[in-house]
């Protein structure tokens, strides 16, 4: 971090996703903010998805459920989750994961923590691609 910093979540707006209808996300520690960390609230709405299926191949993250109730798939199957939990996802295939909200009235409201390497591969098996962030290029590729 450039410098010490106290934020509250209520005073950051939540954003949607690329346009997406069915998650949005307050940056609490956007990219760039600190070199080794990265930290948002996610919403994700009723019947709600946050990203696709991936997993990372240096990054880690871990997800702490604030409210609602969550389906999590992972390498090794579903998981439920709910307010409290805490759910910590590995590098590597081993910790491919997408959480979707499996209530039709109430939001999913998580703290996605993300480490932050300076050049990263991501991993999208249901799409067949990969992303690939550097520090100085970026994009979205085709397997083949």
């Amino acid at each position: 971090m450039k410098k010490l910093e106290v934020k509250n979540i209520a005073g950051i707006e939540a954003v949607p996703f690329n346009g997406s209808t069915e998650f949005k996300l307050k940056p609490i520690v956007a990219p760039g903010e600190s070199k080794q960390c990265s930290v948002n609230v996610v919403e994700i709405e009723p019947n709600g998805q946050a990203f696709s299926y991936h997993y990372h191949e240096m990054n880690e993250e871990l997800f702490f459920i604030l409210s609602g109730r969550g389906m999590v798939r992972t390498a090794d199957g579903e998981l439920e989750v709910g307010s409290g939990d805490a759910i910590t996802f590995p590098a590597g295939p081993e910790g491919a994961h997408v959480i979707r909200n499996v209530s039709s009235t109430e939001k999913l409201v998580y703290i996605d923590y993300g480490t932050c390497n300076p050049a990263e591969i991501v991993h999208f098996p249901d799409m067949n691609k990969i992303l690939a962030i550097g520090p100085f290029s970026s994009g979205m590729y085709d397997i083949q």
